[in-house]
């Protein structure tokens, strides 16, 4: 009789390197518990070092996600570290874009708004960029994911015309295509005014 079981480290569905991952899991968990413990006496390292491996081997399966259609397993922090370090930058940038458009919109004696909910398709395989994405969204001021379907389709409350084209423009869905290495399939629809 086969066994039915499977083990992480034999498991095809998983992208990438299951070692790989658990590697740089139990480095990331080592360095932060360097950083907590304060000190590098021979004993805190050696309990360091059996805490990090343990925890990063017992909680790799918990960090694994499926694919929409269940043939692929990806690791949440898989992504290319250097491309996560220029979105980070580039997100905060549009943060204080965002953030001086509102206080704008806010003090203009007028109030300029024209409330709306934009709607676009943002597919990708990797259920982790699409949360990015909607994350990345609502951190913007003037914008806020009210809901993603399974299909790939976006709806967002923009504030004022300014931070609808802003959604709908598709350069934060180039950018997290292109963080997690994917086919860029970006697709606004006509957005609903007055909602």
């Amino acid at each position: 009789m086969e066994k039915q079981e499977q083990g992480i480290f034999n498991d095809k569905n998983i992208v990438g390197s299951p070692r790989g991952h658990i590697a740089r899991l139990f480095i990331a968990l080592f360095i932060f518990w360097l950083g907590l413990s304060g000190t590098i006496e021979p004993k805190i390292i050696f309990y360091g070092v059996i805490a990090s491996a343990v925890t990063a081997l017992v909680t790799y399966p918990l960090l694994l996600v499926d694919s929409e259609d269940k043939t692929k397993k990806y690791f949440i922090f898989d992504v290319f570290k250097y491309k996560f370090a220029c979105y980070a930058f580039w997100l905060l940038w549009q943060l204080i874009l965002a953030n001086v458009h509102v206080m704008r919109t806010i003090c203009d004696a007028d109030l300029p708004i024209n409330p709306r909910i934009v709607r676009f398709y943002f597919r990708m395989d990797n259920p982790v960029a699409a949360t990015l994405l909607a994350n990345s969204i609502t951190l913007t001021p003037g914008t806020v994911t009210v809901n993603v379907e399974d299909d790939g389709l976006f709806e967002i409350h923009a504030l004022t015309d300014f931070t609808a084209e802003g959604v709908l423009d598709g350069s934060m869905q180039a950018k997290i295509a292109d963080l997690f290495g994917e086919k860029f399939d970006f697709d606004p629809l006509p957005d609903e005014e007055g909602e």
